[in-house]
């Protein structure tokens, strides 16, 4: 039985901030990596690539393994894995084996959502909510913070010491996941459907290879048409062989249940808004004077502008746990994704100073943070518990979608509007950024009104005596 679920709480979050800042580790040195590396841009680029590419088949598959074995063996196995990847990027000093690295810490991203089932069944009733809400908060409080803290490390040491921090900071989870989170006989009858696993992966990697690399490549070059077209006919036929198992990675059946579904899409479009500012923001303090509107940040400094956002994120979680026990889960998620929305609307109109993208950024992430917690709240309220962390793994993945077409999209409107800043320099013009904070409250809106569709919280089914008495334990 759990000892302490409040630290069990933390520790898990811990683990998900942790997982969640690898992500962004890379993203002070990327314009060095070719020179660091030894290799040319367009093969640099995949460093940051294979961790997306990683992270979202990892998600839906780390479910599956928690429901089938226990969730708790699952997060000490994808924080070890995040140890090997993040030891194995630092003694590297050429491109195979640091990919092999980023590939091992896309991986562990698998943490985060099965943390986030796991603590209906560690928490009492009244504290699941709020570490929902936290748990989820690390998706986003990780990338934010993970910026400042490379370049500062990077400006005081090598790159390398980038990810022995990792290695670190992974090790200490790995020690408190096995010792800190209780072990609830949570492991349920069946079998890991490995040709699902391959099939999905296939049909993810493909689809999001075209999606991702389509600013680079161009949306009509053969290159990205046939990633696209090659991952959805994949994963059509994937849903087509799931459909059709008994025990499969993925139940669609449940997916497709209308709560399920909503949920899902709304996670899409709430996912393009989150990642909408955290692409643009930076780019526009960062842009030099010169141009009449940048804010001619530096790395570093732009990177503290952004900080305060991901504390933001997890400052509301308590309000969105309040929110959820009071209003619901279906109205917050409504009141995050407007809330998100109105953050772009802000950054449209004041862009002028670094001070000012910081309140819209805050703004924007304030509705994150209740918005995200808000997301698996509906997803656990809707499926058997016996498949609850594959469904968040799922709504995870859904969400990775969304980050993946919002970097694309801001990616191809800031290069199709630009003006010549000196011979050979072409820059984005303020109208493209202004383009982007549109295309964000767009969609930040579109996942207000997907999200009023969802139906009111039916039946759930009640979790097995043992997790009952591990929740009131406490």
């Amino acid at each position: 039985m759990p000892g302490n679920p409040r630290l069990a709480v933390a520790v898990l979050c811990f683990g998900g901030l942790t997982a969640a800042l690898t992500q962004t580790l890379v993203i002070p040195i990327q314009a060095e990596l070719p020179q660091l590396l030894g290799t040319s841009a367009a093969n640099a680029a995949w460093v940051v690539t294979v961790t997306l590419l990683a992270a979202a088949v990892s998600m839906p598959v780390a479910g599956r393994l928690a429901d089938l074995f226990g969730k708790q063996r699952v997060l000490v196995s994808t924080s070890a894995i995040l140890v090997v990847g993040s030891a194995v990027c630092a003694l590297s000093d050429t491109l195979v084996p640091l990919l092999v690295g980023r590939a091992l810490q896309g991986m562990a991203m698998g943490f985060i959502p099965v943390g986030i089932s796991l603590m209906r069944e560690i928490t009492p009733p009244r504290l699941t909510a709020t570490a929902v809400a936290a748990m989820s908060a690390t998706l986003g409080v990780g990338g934010a913070i993970g910026l400042p803290l490379s370049a500062w490390i990077v400006d005081a040491g090598s790159w390398h010491a980038l990810f022995w921090v990792a290695t670190g900071l992974a090790a200490i989870v790995t020690a408190l996941s096995w010792f800190a989170v209780p072990h609830v006989h949570d492991a349920q009858p069946g079998r890991l459907d490995v040709v699902g696993v391959a099939g999905l992966a296939v049909g993810l990697v493909s689809l999001l290879v075209g999606v991702s690399k389509a600013t680079t490549w161009g949306w009509g070059d053969p290159r990205t048409l046939g990633a696209i077209v090659a991952g959805v006919v994949v994963l059509l036929v994937w849903g087509g062989y799931e459909l059709r198992q008994a025990d499969p990675l993925v139940d669609l059946r449940t997916t497709a249940q209308f709560p399920v579904l909503m949920t899902n899409l709304a996670a899409v479009a709430i996912g393009f808004g989150m990642m909408a500012q955290s692409v643009v923001v930076p780019q526009l303090l960062e842009m030099p004077t010169a141009t009449g509107y940048g804010l001619g940040q530096t790395i570093l400094e732009a990177g503290l502008w952004m900080a305060p956002g991901g504390l933001m994120m997890m400052l509301f979680a308590p309000v969105s746990s309040r929110l959820i026990g009071t209003v619901g889960a279906k109205l917050t998620l409504m009141v995050g994704a407007a809330v998100l929305g109105g953050g772009y609307v802000v950054a449209f109109f004041l862009m002028d100073a670094p001070w000012q993208l910081l309140v819209a950024s805050c703004i924007a992430c304030a509705g994150v943070g209740i918005g995200y917690a808000a997301m698996p709240t509906l997803i656990l309220d809707a499926v058997p518990l016996r498949e609850a962390a594959s469904a968040v793994g799922l709504n995870a993945l859904m969400r990775s979608v969304g980050t993946t077409l919002a970097a694309a999209v801001m990616g191809t409107i800031l290069t199709s509007r630009t003006m010549a800043l000196g011979p050979g320099v072409e820059v984005p013009t303020m109208g493209a950024f202004q383009l982007c904070f549109v295309a964000g409250a767009v969609a930040a809106f579109l996942g207000v009104a997907i999200a009023a569709t969802i139906p009111r919280r039916g039946t759930v089914e009640p979790a097995p005596a043992v997790q009952r008495e591990a929740r009131t334990a406490a």
